[in-house]
């Protein structure tokens, strides 16, 4: 019994994921990504909040290890002075399953405020929403059910969400061409520095 529903929701999710909209908008958030961070020195600043920021914080780790320099602001810290660390090169990374989050929503325009406009990426389920309507760069997540029992906890959503942020990682390493030696350079310590200079000083026999 416990096996079959494993296996129903292991079956959920890998569809939600198979069903992520692949549009254009993915060239845009790369180019985007390529021009600010890697030609006008800018850097990634994601934010998302409760779930949806725990996602954000992934997606700038990870964009940072692979080369492409990235940190997470926290929407409600932003309102208390955290919002200084935005510069006019940078670019926005907004995440938020319902698109209407009253945090992200004023980030916005405290942002404006602060350095007028820049670009933005938002990975949302809500076509309509707010945030949807000022991306320079929309990635649509489909808007999944949630496979939680209640329809409530994010599950189906974050798993989305964190597959379009692989997405992001995977083309940027591609575009900037970034290699295993410059991966080595960031991973000093642990099973992956020791990983990556192997694999660097393989590519070098």
């Amino acid at each position: 019994m416990i096996k079959d529903k494993i296996s129903e929701i292991i079956n959920y999710e890998s569809f939600a994921v198979s069903q992520i909209p692949i549009t254009d908008d993915y060239q845009k958030a790369i180019e985007l990504l390529y021009e600010r961070v890697h030609h006008l020195n800018g850097k990634v600043v994601a934010s998302g909040m409760g779930k949806a920021g725990q996602i954000a914080l992934n997606i700038a780790t990870t964009l940072s290890s692979t080369g492409t320099p990235s940190i997470f602001l926290h929407p409600a810290d932003a309102q208390h002075g955290d919002l200084g660390v935005l510069q006019k090169n940078d670019i926005l990374l907004l995440i938020s399953n319902s698109g209407r989050t009253n945090e992200i929503i004023h980030l916005l325009e405290l942002t404006h405020n602060l350095v007028g406009e820049i670009p933005k990426i938002v990975i949302s389920g809500n076509k309509e929403s707010i945030l949807a309507k000022n991306a320079n760069a929309f990635l649509y997540t489909g808007n999944p059910k949630e496979v939680c029992p209640l329809g409530l906890s994010p599950t189906t959503s974050t798993t989305v969400m964190t597959v379009i942020g692989d997405i992001l990682v995977s083309l940027m390493i591609e575009k900037i061409g970034f290699t295993a030696e410059e991966y080595a350079k960031r991973h000093h310590s642990g099973y992956l520095g020791q990983k990556s200079r192997e694999i660097n000083k393989n590519n070098k026999k």
